[in-house]
């Protein structure tokens, strides 16, 4: 049985993961635990900590604005650095350290986790004024996140 997902922006249903509105475009549970896919804004304040999954590759499609992204080292400073502009295809595989941060005043990306049982943590964060990491050490590490230092500075 072949099963397709169209999905047109604004038709996923809207979370709020800390000061973020995301727009779920496709659930883990949807693809049968293939694929989460979520579409966001952020601005440069939004940017996660330098960090690495263990469960899953994760890539990003840049739909505006540039985003810089840091790869490969567990300090900011040795990490190679590369800028995505528009329509921009982005992949880290796991175990692979990285984090991004928008150039711009802010950017639309698509963020894709293969497998996408990770967005139940996005879920489990919920709402807050700000990020606040640091807070979620021990469920990050449920989901085998491991964080290697602070954001990039905004």
């Amino acid at each position: 049985m072949s099963i397709a997902l169209v999905r047109n922006p604004g038709d996923g249903q809207d979370f709020r993961y800390y000061n973020n509105v995301i727009e779920q475009v496709a659930t883990n549970h949807e693809t049968s635990g293939a694929v989460s896919v979520m579409r966001l804004t952020v601005g440069r304040g939004d940017a996660p900590p330098l960090h690495t999954h263990s469960r899953e590759d994760e890539s990003w499609v840049v739909l505006a604005g540039r985003v810089r992204f840091w790869v490969g080292s567990t300090s900011l400073d040795a990490c190679e650095v590369h800028d995505a502009e528009p329509g921009a295809y982005v992949y880290v595989s796991r175990l692979v350290p990285h984090t991004f941060q928008t150039i711009t005043p802010t950017a639309e990306v698509l963020v894709i986790n293969n497998p996408g049982a990770i967005e139940s943590l996005f879920h489990s964060v919920g709402p807050a004024d700000a990020r606040a990491d640091a807070e979620h050490t021990d469920l990050a590490s449920d989901y085998g996140i491991v964080n290697h230092g602070n954001p990039p500075p905004a």
